[in-house]
């Protein structure tokens, strides 16, 4: 009788076990996937100067002004998203996501977001189009300033600066170059 009752346990047991490790490997897969999103975010300078590039407009009528309280919906890096936090400026201007190797060596960078107009060297007023190549002139992360990068997307819109609190906790992040309109809300 024990032994019954002992095989049926087994028996019971590895339908769990198999599931229990479905689920393991699909979190993991989940986790690797944000992790790359992150990598290429990961020597970025999450805060920066109150100084913006030579020739950037502030925006006449922004959704946002600076002192507005917002909630970040973006997650260009980790504890971004859904981190509350105060506009520091904004502006108006083309925004691209970029592709780029950087000049300090290492793993290509995939859609970089953001950068702006005017930290593209040259670039004037013209709007790049995707697949141009342009040198960047912005320094957000590692090995970025003075690299060549093919642009992957562009869109006229305003950009924010802004100061957050990270929702992984640690220090807050001052002067956010940059997020766009749509990567913001209210805070609530």
């Amino acid at each position: 009788m024990k032994a019954k009752s002992f095989l049926f346990g087994i028996f019971l047991l590895i339908p769990v076990l198999a599931l229990a490790g479905c689920n393991s490997q699909s979190s993991g897969s989940s986790q690797k996937g944000q992790d790359k999103d992150m990598h290429s975010h990961e020597d970025m300078n999450h805060s920066g100067t109150s100084e913006v590039p030579k020739g950037l407009k502030e925006a006449e009528n922004p959704t946002y002004k600076a002192g507005s309280e917002v909630m970040i919906l973006a997650s260009h890096m980790k504890g971004m998203k859904n981190a509350q936090g105060t506009v520091t400026g904004a502006y108006d201007t083309t925004v691209y996501s970029v592709s780029y190797t950087p000049t300090t060596g290492g793993k290509r960078v995939e859609n970089h977001k953001w950068v702006i107009q005017e930290e593209l060297k040259g670039a004037g007023d013209k709007t790049l189009k995707p697949g141009d190549k342009a040198t960047l002139e912005a320094s957000h992360m590692k090995g970025m300033k003075g690299a060549e990068a093919v642009i992957d997307s562009a869109k006229k819109t305003t950009v924010y600066m802004v100061d957050y609190t990270p929702t992984t906790g640690g220090k807050k992040v001052t002067n956010h170059k940059w997020v766009t309109e749509d990567e913001l809300t209210s805070a609530k």
